[in-house]
């Protein structure tokens, strides 16, 4: 496998009511801005244009060999956190191209200064909520990978149902993963773990396990990252899970 992302903030919103589970809007963010320092600041201001993928609302669907001016395999990375692991990877792997979508603001500043320092051509940052974002204007079966990295753990059981993993949502991204394609999820939470193998275990049409799950040490491809390390130092296991598409999407019911 080919290298298939961070963040504290991937939290849906509500869902909407009456809808059947995979019919229901999932969102991956809660909108939260925090204080940007000056370089952040200068890097949205100067950098946006350049590196930011903010497609408008009826721009129809990305093409995304001239958003990179290339064809490449494209991982998307929901939720980056300060974007310093994305960065790391679109630098390891100058033959693949990266999208990040994190809504909290100084950690897209961040990951602009960074695309910038190491000189990456690779990677676009969005700041958009991933499920519209990819509903909008990602074709179907567009991209290699999906990865997410420690997604907030809403701990506590009544709020289990406000994780980002959840069946609907799993079935949504298939649509766009090529098939062959992989979905790459980590967590330093035990039972967010176990609940991700729940739901994947369902979603059997969609992804299949690839290797053991969870894998036994962290894969090569994806850096140590800072919410990984702050995990580790509280003593937390770190699960990563490795799921490859298989078939098509069954149709909407």
């Amino acid at each position: 496998m080919t290298a298939p992302h961070e963040s504290h903030d991937n939290r849906p919103a509500d869902r909407d009511g009456g809808r059947p589970a995979h019919h229901r809007r999932v969102r991956s963010f809660v909108r939260r801005e925090g204080r940007l320092t000056t370089g952040q600041q200068r890097a949205l201001d100067e950098l946006w244009p350049r590196f930011g993928l903010d497609p408008a609302p009826d721009a129809g669907m990305l093409d995304l060999a001239a958003v990179f001016g290339r064809e490449a395999p494209v991982t998307l990375e929901i939720g980056f956190g300060d974007g310093d692991s994305l960065a790391e990877q679109a630098a390891a792997a100058p033959d693949r191209d990266f999208i990040g979508t994190e809504v909290h603001r100084p950690g897209v500043g961040h990951l602009l200064g960074e695309i910038e320092r190491r000189g990456l051509t690779n990677l676009r940052v969005s700041d958009r909520d991933a499920v519209e974002l990819l509903e909008a204007h990602f074709a179907p079966a567009s991209l290699d990978t999906v990865q997410v990295y420690f997604p907030d753990p809403w701990h506590k059981k009544r709020h289990h149902k406000r994780r980002l993993i959840q069946p609907g949502f799993v079935r949504a991204l298939a649509g766009w993963i090529r098939p062959g394609g992989w979905l790459h999820l980590a967590t330093d939470w035990a039972d967010y773990a176990e609940h991700m193998q729940e739901v994947m275990a369902g979603a059997t049409e969609w992804f299949a396990p690839d290797g053991p799950v969870p894998r036994p040490e962290r894969p090569a491809w994806r850096p140590e990252t800072k919410f990984e390390r702050r995990g580790l130092q509280r003593g937390h296991a770190v699960a990563d899970l490795v799921y490859r598409r298989t078939e098509a999407p069954a149709p909407a019911e």
